[in-house]
């Protein structure tokens, strides 16, 4: 019975050793796993508090994207001081900055480590139509009207002309022309620009100073479309299908086309009267 206890005891002492040494080695391994992420922060550190992560000029910053921005007009609008600090710069805030810019849709920007630089990416917003509003003037200028000039995307965003050609002096400005107020067409401009843009008639003029009749200018004559509504891809598809009218009619002849109801187009002939030779023979 004695030499079974003084084994137990031996057991437990050898198993209570193992735990121990465990122990031990869970603590240096913890210890050891502190330093390292201790001094690996610390390198990190030290790494980025260096000079050489530092903008020293524009030639740091790479941009693209930009088709009718130059790159200083880009770069003007990061309103960056030199030397810049790369970790001090909030890629995020300068992004938002560059997006409210009205010839700017989208930005996106980053930091370059290797080497050290700034790297710019952009979306333009591309005018597509010439926008004029005719606004009263005041009473002393009798019955003037003052026109607004600006600039109009696909989507129906408004951007100043003076703005956009003061940035690039080689920008060319749309033959499109929209007259009447962005209110009156925001809703339906998108959908129409994708329609005439793909359409065979060329369109020259968009005349929205009507809001119960859309009048367009297009190379076969005016036509009517009335109040603006759901159907006008389907107007503009008719009016493609009567391009040849032309060549059945001359354009003297015609005053307006009316595609007010898609269902029964109508050809409006001019009625004036025809001069008559007042001579007695």
């Amino acid at each position: 019975m004695a030499g079974i206890v003084s084994v137990s005891r031996k057991v437990l002492a050898g198993r209570r050793k193992k735990l121990r040494q465990k122990r031990q080695a869970k603590i240096f391994q913890a210890i050891w796993r502190t330093l390292a992420v201790t001094g690996l922060a610390s390198s990190l550190l030290w790494v980025t508090l260096q000079p050489i992560w530092v903008l020293k000029n524009s030639n740091d910053i790479v941009i693209s994207g930009n088709q009718l921005l130059s790159d200083e007009a880009v770069e003007s609008f990061l309103k960056l001081s030199y030397p810049q600090s790369l970790w001090r710069i909030q890629p995020s805030r300068i992004a938002s900055s560059l997006q409210q810019q009205p010839t700017i849709a989208q930005a996106i920007v980053s930091r370059r480590l290797f080497p050290p630089g700034l790297v710019v990416q952009i979306h333009e917003r591309i005018p597509v139509a010439v926008a004029q509003v005719h606004r009263e003037q005041a009473k002393s200028t009798n019955d003037n009207k003052k026109v607004s000039v600006s600039l109009l995307d696909a989507h129906g965003v408004v951007m100043p002309l003076e703005q956009f050609t003061s940035l690039n002096s080689t920008v060319k400005v749309p033959s499109l022309k929209v007259i009447g107020s962005p209110e009156h067409y925001r809703p339906y401009w998108a959908e129409l620009y994708l329609a005439i843009s793909q359409s065979a008639v060329k369109v020259i003029e968009i005349d929205w100073q009507d809001p119960t009749n859309l009048i367009l200018k297009t190379e076969i004559g005016k036509v009517h479309f009335g109040v603006p509504s759901s159907r006008l891809p389907e107007q503009i598809k008719l009016l493609a299908q009567m391009r040849h009218l032309p060549l059945q009619l001359s354009p003297n002849q015609i005053d307006y086309i009316d595609l007010k109801n898609p269902d029964h187009p109508i050809v409006q002939m001019n009625q004036k009267p025809r001069k008559i030779n007042s001579r007695t023979p």
